[in-house]
């Protein structure tokens, strides 16, 4: 039996469009694949794009080829800083020094992609941060030392050894009782305040550029090797807020850090209890001093502070690229719709 030619059109007719709409679907897919940004979702398999918008202190670095899986083992992450591919990343930074100072402006001219979430990032104190109030309902995420930010981003931290790679720690060359390394000096800080009285009950020795006893960068850790104890002492007494002074100056030379900033429970986070004498911790600078003091005189006692070295070793985080890696490492589990309304009372709480 033959079928009338309209039934044969029909069939045709059918045959195309079903392979003009499995083609169109595909195309939709292929573009939702790709820039998922623009569409609020985002595909497991394909990379995170990570858009930094500035180079924090206007020093670039090398982006070319896979930086984060070459430098870091951190895969399907590309990052970002030309400023084109906006409209295609996933996630934005702004390096907050640059914006407060008016030296970089968010681009607020440009249509932000629904599902791009933009991050606020900063590794100063709170007091250093500026004027944050311009900045409410803008920013999704923060990136700071802080240990209750979004992306947390520390100056460093201790890692475990492994096996076979720890060492009884060994007093090497100890002459100085106390040192400190500053350049900004200013009275009224407390920091400065405990300098002053602590003097008074053991020697300290200062370098830096305040008193003109600055240390180059091959000189700093053989220079505070040689004491028994190291002023880390911070800018700023602010949570979480432990920069290079404990994690570089004291730790990697071998000198026990006194340490100023932050509570005694967040160093205690950190950090082993035995590795480490607070400020706080005392009655007064006078017993603070007296202390020390008595620690010289005691091989056996003042050891016991430098026994972490066997079973820890220092990760220092100095590299601006490794720290937007790790974007990517939580990026599955970060928040995907939070704003913050009030930053200002977030950096300052």
């Amino acid at each position: 039996m033959t079928m009338h030619p309209l039934i044969h059109l029909t069939k045709r007719t059918l045959a195309f469009l079903l392979f003009l709409f499995l083609t169109l679907l595909l195309l939709l897919l292929w573009e939702w694949w790709r820039t998922p940004a623009a569409w609020g979702d985002y595909a497991p398999d394909r990379p995170v794009t990570v858009l930094l918008w500035h180079w924090p202190f206007n020093v670039p670095l090398d982006l070319a080829g896979d930086v984060c899986l070459e430098r870091y083992n951190v895969s399907r992450c590309r990052l970002q800083s030309d400023r084109s591919t906006f409209s295609t990343a996933d996630v934005v930074v702004f390096h907050n020094r640059e914006l407060v100072q008016g030296w970089q402006a968010l681009p607020r001219d440009l249509p932000r992609p629904q599902g791009q979430r933009w991050v606020w990032m900063s590794l100063e104190s709170p007091t250093h941060n500026g004027d944050l109030r311009p900045f409410a309902d803008v920013f999704n995420l923060t990136m700071s030392y802080r240990r209750d930010a979004d992306i947390t981003i520390p100056y460093g931290k201790l890692v475990p050894r492994g096996r076979g790679d720890g060492e009884e720690p060994v007093l090497h060359n100890k002459s100085i009782p106390v040192c400190w390394v500053v350049s900004n000096y200013n009275p009224g800080h407390r920091r400065s305040q405990v300098y002053a009285q602590l003097k008074d009950s053991v020697p300290v020795t200062v370098y830096g550029r305040w008193n003109q006893k600055p240390l180059s960068p091959g000189d700093l850790l053989p220079t505070i090797s040689q004491c028994y104890f190291y002023l880390a002492f911070e800018n700023s007494e602010s949570s979480d807020y432990i920069t290079e002074k404990l994690w570089r100056n004291a730790y990697l030379s071998g000198a026990v850090p006194v340490v100023l900033g932050p509570s005694l429970n967040d160093y205690k986070a950190v950090a082993p209890r035995r590795s480490f004498i607070h400020v706080n911790e005392f009655a007064s600078v006078g017993e603070l001093g007296r202390q020390l003091q008595k620690l010289m005189n005691d091989e056996e006692s003042y050891s016991r502070f430098l026994r972490w070295q066997k079973d820890w070793r220092v990760k220092q985080y100095t590299d601006w690229r490794e720290r937007l890696c790790s974007i990517c490492s939580l990026y599955d589990v970060l928040p995907k719709h939070k704003i913050y309304t009030d930053l200002e009372a977030w950096v300052k709480v």
